[in-house]
């Protein structure tokens, strides 16, 4: 019967957990780094360098191929449902922040020629990641995958 102690003790689930986190502790370094400012609040962003996503879904596939084997139905689920999240981040994400902030700018115009009664509310922008930072997530995943299951084997 599964319980609170097999919830804590699934390395498959923390691992990527701890990848997707360690991808955005990343991003915020980063940010430091080649920006020269400290921007906190990057953490909880979607977007940016790197794909906390792919990451997440990188290290999870890997550590099922690692402990399940490359044939199994469980590493076929695993790895189908990871390229799904990765396409979506460089595709329907991506693009449809790309919409976003350019819905936001013609509403800014809007707002300068009609002054009187026109005041729509913003778009959120929510960024989409471009192939490079869906590869460096990928990585960043597969990596800690190895890190965590690479003595074991099916």
């Amino acid at each position: 019967m599964n319980s609170f102690a097999d919830l804590i003790g699934n390395r498959w689930l923390w691992v990527a957990v701890l990848s997707s986190t360690g991808a955005q502790v990343m991003k915020v370094l980063l940010i430091l780094l080649l920006e020269r400012r400290w921007h906190p609040g990057a953490f909880m962003e979607t977007g940016g360098m790197p794909s906390s996503h792919s990451a997440m879904v990188a290290a999870l596939t890997t550590g099922v191929g690692i402990t399940e084997g490359l044939g199994s139905p469980l590493f076929a689920a695993s790895a189908v449902f990871a390229l799904i999240v990765m396409y979506d981040a460089t595709g329907v994400r991506h693009s449809s922040g790309q919409q976003a902030r350019l819905l936001n700018e013609l509403v800014g115009e809007l707002r300068a020629v009609v002054r009187e009664g026109f005041a729509p509310l913003p778009l959120r922008v929510l960024m989409g990641h471009t192939y490079l930072e869906v590869l460096v997530g990928t990585l960043i995943g597969i990596a800690a995958g190895f890190i965590a299951f690479g003595g074991q084997s099916a």
